[in-house]
């Protein structure tokens, strides 16, 4: 008997564990940057020595609002830290410093845009708490060895609700999520180094159900594509096991990539196998409305704000706004340009046109992209005043531009004579020339056949190397041809 997949609906929530870009860990001194040789980004503190105490480093709790805000959250005034106390065989002291009961962050949404419209995905939280070491199999043959760099770097995790209904939904607010995350400069969303790490919790209903069914929870998924194909292989088991009559069971399962299939790990814990309680080691910290207020002013334009208004105040297509505001650096280097020159579209086309071909035949970021946006202004101006086409600007300007960072474009067109000439003279000789040439096709114009005039006019420009202005070429052209 077939399976009817489309009677059912598939419930997603997701954790997202963002590793915030502090210098130091959120309870000691102790350097949080990625790598290093193993156990050397480590002190007394992040070993859990006896006698040690904890101190909450400032910033994080700035990056967490931070977030918050930038989420539509309500912030939490009154937060304290809670002790979780489950086996880590890489956190040293035993148990992990979280928040349990006060998140920093209650509520908001992340809005996202996929085939079937625009949707707020509902969050439940955001909170603070400390990351674990990593556990290496594969340095000793016969014991497993812990590197504790990574131990107590500040993370907050974002908990949505169970909201999202596909994997295409999941894949869209992962993707906006990292972009909020970017935008903001607190995680570099690197999901390969596990700075940004997401668990799936998945369950199906029929269709027009309201109680939500037993979940799975897939863990530690390292791209945002694995996280969808996760999704997408576990909605089907889980629909396979209810059609044969069996029960589902609530575990947490890991993701195999290389063949796209999940298997299980443990029986789910519940909240209460956490044991939570206050740290005391650790004062209750609140956030006044002058610290929430010094925090708002620093939050940048975000994405969603600069699509409207490059789609409405500059009459961008909302794709080409969409693409731009894709990575914050494309959108600064945007930013930049348009100080530079009020010719948004051009200026948008030089962007996602040349200069993005640039980029991936060099294999480089706009980062490291070195054309000032003062010199590409100029390049732009150019093409608006006639002294040269676009197809010159870009094929035999933009690429001499590279070469030397401290040329000007109108210093190289001159030096390579391609200056558009507005000549009359000039460029009716070089219509005659074109005409003269093809006294068949001119014939064939004159007798009606009018769409020719695409070829007189691009055999002016191969006459004249693109240097006869095209205005004054049509002009011409049609003067000659019909008169």
């Amino acid at each position: 008997m077939s399976i009817n997949y489309e009677s059912y609906e598939i419930v997603v929530g997701l954790e997202v564990h963002a590793q915030l870009l502090t210098k130091t860990k959120l309870f000691c001194g102790d350097s949080a940057a990625f790598g290093g040789e193993p156990n050397t980004h480590v002190s007394p503190i992040t070993l859990g020595h006896p006698g040690t105490l904890p101190k909450l480093n400032k910033k994080a709790v700035e990056f967490a609002v931070k977030m918050g805000i930038a989420c539509h959250c309500e912030i939490e005034r009154h937060n304290y830290f809670a002790r979780k106390n489950y086996f880590y065989p890489d956190l040293p002291k035993g148990y992990q410093i979280s928040q349990h009961t006060t998140p920093v962050c209650n509520g908001g949404f992340v809005k996202i845009k996929t085939a079937d419209g625009e949707k707020n995905v509902k969050l439940n939280r955001i909170h603070l708490e400390e990351d674990a070491g990593k556990s290496l199999h594969d340095v000793d043959e016969y014991n497993t060895c812990v590197d504790y760099n990574r131990a107590g770097v500040p993370l907050i995790e974002i908990v949505t609700e169970p909201d999202l209904r596909s994997s295409d939904e999941a894949y869209a607010y992962l993707t906006e999520l990292r972009k909020t995350l970017r935008y903001l400069e607190i995680c570099d969303g690197n999901m390969e180094e596990g700075s940004m790490r997401c668990d799936a919790n998945i369950s199906i209903r029929k269709k027009g159900d309201t109680k939500l069914g037993t979940r799975v929870e897939v863990k530690n998924l390292n791209s945002i594509r694995n996280v969808k194909r996760a999704i997408e292989f576990e909605a089907k088991r889980l629909i396979d096991i209810v059609e044969a009559g069996e029960t589902i069971v609530q575990q947490t399962r890991s993701f195999e990539a290389s063949n796209g299939t999940t298997f299980a790990l443990r029986s789910k814990e519940e909240a209460n196998d956490y044991r939570y309680f206050a740290d005391p080691d650790l004062p209750p910290f609140n956030i006044t409305d002058i610290f929430l207020e010094n925090i708002r002013k620093t939050i940048p334009a975000l994405p969603e704000e600069l699509i409207a208004k490059y789609n409405g105040e500059f009459h961008l297509p909302e794709y080409d706004a969409r693409v731009i505001c894709d990575d914050k650096e494309t959108a600064d280097y945007f930013e930049a340009l348009i100080k530079e020159t009020k010719n948004y579209k051009a200026a948008a086309n030089w962007l996602l046109g040349p200069i993005k071909s640039y980029l991936n035949d060099n294999s480089i970021s706009i980062k490291s992209f070195s054309l000032q946006p003062k010199i590409l202004a100029q390049l732009i101006q150019l093409v608006d005043e006639n002294k040269v086409n676009f197809s010159i600007a870009s094929s035999r300007i933009f690429p001499e531009l590279m070469k030397d960072g401290n040329a000007e474009p109108l210093q190289v067109a001159a030096k390579l004579n391609l200056l558009q000439s507005s000549d009359s003279n000039e460029v009716l000789a070089w219509v005659e020339q074109a005409l003269s040439s093809m006294p068949d096709k001119v014939s064939e114009y004159k007798k009606g056949k009018k769409g020719l005039i695409g070829l007189f006019v691009g055999e002016v420009k191969k006459i004249s190397k693109g240097k006869a202005d095209p205005k004054i070429t049509n002009k011409l052209l049609l003067e000659k041809l019909e008169g």
